[in-house]
């Protein structure tokens, strides 16, 4: 599919996009020269570039190159076979609060869940299991950042930004592997 180019923060950053076909549905991959930025999945390629678009407002065409093709790959193969865990270069923005939620769940190992209070109690903050949800909610990078393995405390699947179904299929791949 054609790539586009967006200028995220000035023209020291740039970031590559490409939109791929999953059997998760369509994945928007972001990289900068830092590594993978975006991860984004859905169904609707307007609505993945909208996406897009609103987090890197300075948009222009380009190509990403051949360092970017292989980073993609990788991405799309981690939505694929999410318990493989490939580590991928990561770009993360965030918050310091995000990063220090988005950190711990990256260290949730694949097959495992833990709750947002769970979470909460890692990080230090017993009482901002809410904020951890917003956090996971904010996550622009799925399955590398495994959103997916947060849990409510009664141990049912909740909300999840790219759909609940697609939760739930991350979730029994990463059991059955």
């Amino acid at each position: 599919m054609k790539k586009a180019m967006f200028d995220a923060a000035g023209p020291e950053r740039r970031v590559s996009f490409a939109l791929r076909d999953s059997s998760l549905g369509l994945a928007l991959i972001g990289a900068s020269g830092q590594g993978l930025c975006a991860l984004m999945l859905g169904d609707s390629r307007e609505t993945l570039l909208q996406a897009a678009r609103a987090r890197f407002p300075n948009a222009e065409a380009g190509a990403g190159g051949e360092d970017f093709d292989s980073l993609a790959s990788l991405a799309l193969g981690l939505v694929e076979q999410p318990r493989r865990g490939w580590a991928l270069p990561l770009d993360i923005e965030g918050t310091p609060f995000q990063r220090r939620v988005w950190q711990a769940l990256r260290e949730i190992p694949a097959g495992a869940t833990a709750s947002y209070a769970q979470i909460a109690e890692r990080i230090g903050q017993p009482s901002a299991a809410r904020a951890v949800a917003g956090a996971c909610a904010a996550n622009r990078i799925a399955v590398a950042i495994p959103c997916h393995r947060v849990l409510r405390g009664d141990g049912d699947i909740s909300g999840y930004r790219w759909g609940v179904a697609r939760k739930r299929e991350l979730l029994a791949r990463e059991a059955a592997a």
